[in-house]
């Protein structure tokens, strides 16, 4: 898919056939798995294989290309402004070089996409959005908010991320600057004689650091950091599992456009200054659902659960509760490498989410017991300083 301009001047979606990154000709020869993803041809896994493309990131550092995301910057004085109309989020007083998750939502609350952003100074913005939503958050961005600022995709970057607890000593040996970073915050690094935008943070739970990098020097940044005896390529089968377990919401599973940020558990990245008691409250798509369901409750919530036995519990897999009645289904499942069992991400009725109630997931006609945990599967080991 692209963004195209109709003749009525409006941004539309037009289909076109597979992209791949500046990477593909790497992942190919390192014998990668190739498949079909979110219109990019992408490795799910290389021929270490998932389960040990996993542990390896836990216990070392994993490169993950994951240009396949959209990135995209909002350029001028009213940026700021700008973005917060659409997002239940601060990102008027988002300070320089630091970084914020954020919602973009409807006007029923539901949730459109979740993004990460990142000031980066020079009245500008860089949002990093999910690949299989960009081209709907280009065109959702150029039409609401175009005329206020410039909405400029980077079409010509691509992006990876570093993961794993000796990603941090990994690029400190190529970019001492790095060593003062931290969570959630951003810095433009030489990296072997290539400028970087990178930010500390990712999709696994662990340290580690996401890297922006123009397509020209792309495999140059990329062959000198797989060359580092601690770090393997790693596909997106085990990205998957590794979210999984750090409890990590996705896009299409944990959140859509039908369920609020409350209703998916995400009510800390409701900012304060957003809330119906704050200083700037209200103001972007379904504010009045979402903060009267921050206030009053909502019906249904994610949950963490954990399986009795080894069987695997998949996304879309009914919860019941004894009298077999329907309280919820699961929004992601799978083995987790590291806890060495099944684990599940549900949206379950909130009255049970105590986990005072036994709980059964129906695999294949089988009531299986699940109990509820508390998320995630596996501690985050963010570095924070």
């Amino acid at each position: 898919m692209r963004l195209v301009t109709n003749n009525m001047g409006l941004a539309m979606i037009e289909t076109i056939n597979e992209f791949t990154t500046a990477f593909h000709q790497m992942h190919v020869d390192a014998g990668a798995k190739m498949v079909p993803f979110a219109g990019y041809d992408m490795p799910v896994s290389y021929p270490l294989g998932v389960k040990k493309e996993h542990i390896h990131t836990r216990e070392k550092a994993g490169l993950f290309d994951v240009s396949h995301m959209g990135q995209v910057k909002l350029i001028g004085k009213n940026a700021k402004k700008a973005l917060e109309s659409l997002v239940p989020v601060d990102i008027i007083d988002l300070t320089l070089m630091k970084q914020r998750y954020a919602l973009f939502t409807n006007e029923n609350g539901g949730v459109l996409d979740d993004l990460m952003v990142t000031n980066i100074g020079n009245d500008s913005l860089m949002l990093v959005v999910n690949a299989g939503c960009k081209q709907a958050d280009f065109a959702h961005l150029q039409n609401s908010i175009g005329s206020d600022c410039v909405v400029k995709v980077m079409e010509d970057y691509a992006l990876l991320a570093l993961q794993g607890p000796q990603a941090g000593g990994v690029l400190a040996a190529l970019a001492p600057e790095s060593c003062e970073m931290t969570f959630m915050t951003a810095k433009v690094l030489i990296i072997n004689g290539i400028e970087c935008l990178v930010t500390r943070s990712g999709y696994s739970g662990e340290d580690g650091f996401e890297i922006s990098v123009h397509n020209n020097q792309a495999q140059q940044l990329a062959k000198c950091l797989v060359m580092h005896e601690a770090v393997e390529w790693i596909g997106l089968g085990a990205r998957d599992s590794l979210r999984l377990e750090a409890g990590l919401s996705l896009y299409g599973h944990e959140l859509d456009t039908e369920h609020t940020p409350v209703e998916s558990s995400l009510v800390w990245a409701l900012s304060k200054a957003r809330r119906s008691d704050g200083a700037r409250a209200g103001g972007y798509p379904g504010a009045d659902v979402i903060m009267d369901h921050i206030e009053n409750g909502v019906a249904q919530k994610i949950v963490g659960l954990q399986p009795e036995g080894r069987a695997p519990v998949r996304d879309g897999v009914m919860i019941v509760d004894e009298q077999d009645n329907n309280v919820g289904k699961v929004t992601s499942g799978g083995f987790g490498p590291t806890t060495g069992k099944p684990i599940v991400i549900a949206r379950i009725s909130t009255e049970l989410s105590d986990g005072t109630k036994k709980l059964f997931a129906i695999v294949r006609d089988k009531k299986i017991a699940v109990e509820v945990v508390k998320l995630p599967f596996v501690k985050q080991n963010y570095y924070r300083g």
